[in-house]
């Protein structure tokens, strides 16, 4: 493509875009109001998946060490333990510290202020690197001679796995029809402002215009729609994501949710933006001028 059509195809593409206004502006307005669901979508995603990674992470495994074992015995321990596959950490707790977070956890029952530490056993607390591997990870740590009890708690980290691969699924699904729908719309808008055109096509193919020299005009104008969406649906996700961000951060029965700060992802959103943008626009051209280039 040489540098004088490359500069016909660009104001081609721009007058085009001027020149059906209305159609233009509720092209991009669909485009934007997709991109808008779809990012919205895909952030609340990825915020609940951190949320529950941060909940992987508390999720733990009590190992108690048998009663037989001194103190110096039981600390001799770690070192298998934390050797063991996804391990990735192993803190020893003695019995001592183990009955101060116990009285600090029901400090409001003087039953509970004077008991012998000596009730209670040395244990460690192993945090997992992958949650799914926790019966397994479980099971090798009991294996451990001078361990005598295992607390995995796998009930609640089965319910953490399914919660994530819930939202994954429901997400990837959501965004996919609504990347489809988002290509079929535009798609049939650009449609009629090509049926508009569809003397000035015939024309220029009587005159031996090559296919491609019709289309690229075509191609320039679902470019720029594409990309004055993306840009437009990036600002306003932005503003939406801060407000929602500054409303739970506010509010004292959400202070257990953590947003992740936009900074952290407003490059991925920007070019995931421009690129479905892109898409969309440039696809729905395509797909638009098709007919009208058959023979």
């Amino acid at each position: 493509m040489g540098k004088h059509n490359f500069g016909y195809f660009l104001h081609e593409g721009v007058s085009n875009m001027f020149s059906h206004g209305f159609m233009s502006f509720a092209a991009i307005g669909i485009t934007v109001a997709c991109l808008l669901i779809m990012g919205t979508f895909t952030l609340v995603a990825v915020n609940a998946n951190g949320m529950l990674r941060d909940l992987e992470q508390e999720n733990e495994i009590v190992a108690y060490v048998d009663d037989s074992y001194s103190t110096a015995e039981a600390r001799s321990l770690q070192v298998k333990l934390a050797s063991l596959p996804n391990v990735a950490s192993a803190d020893f707790i003695t019995r001592q510290a183990a009955m101060r977070a116990f009285s600090e956890k029901y400090a409001d029952e003087a039953l509970f202020q004077d008991l012998d530490p000596e009730i209670l056993r040395d244990r460690y607390s192993i945090k997992i690197q992958d949650l799914e591997l926790l019966a397994d990870t479980a099971k090798a740590v009991k294996e451990i001679e001078g361990i005598d009890d295992v607390n995995a708690y796998e009930e609640i980290a089965g319910g953490f796995i399914t919660v994530r691969n819930i939202a994954s699924v429901v997400c990837i699904a959501l965004i996919a029809i609504l990347f489809i729908v988002s290509v079929f719309i535009i798609s049939n808008t650009i449609k009629l402002t090509t049926f508009d055109r569809r003397e000035e096509i015939a024309i220029m193919r009587m005159v031996g215009a090559t296919n491609a020299f019709i289309r690229w005009p075509f191609v320039y104008e679902g470019f720029l729609l594409g990309i004055l969406s993306s840009a437009l649906a990036f600002f306003m996700q932005w503003g939406l994501y801060e407000a929602v961000s500054q409303g739970v951060s506010s509010n004292d029965t959400l202070q257990l949710i953590q947003i992740i700060p936009f900074q952290l992802l407003w490059p991925a959103v920007a070019i995931i933006f421009a690129i479905a943008g892109i898409i969309i626009g440039v696809g729905g051209s395509l797909s638009a001028i098709r007919k009208f280039l058959q023979v």
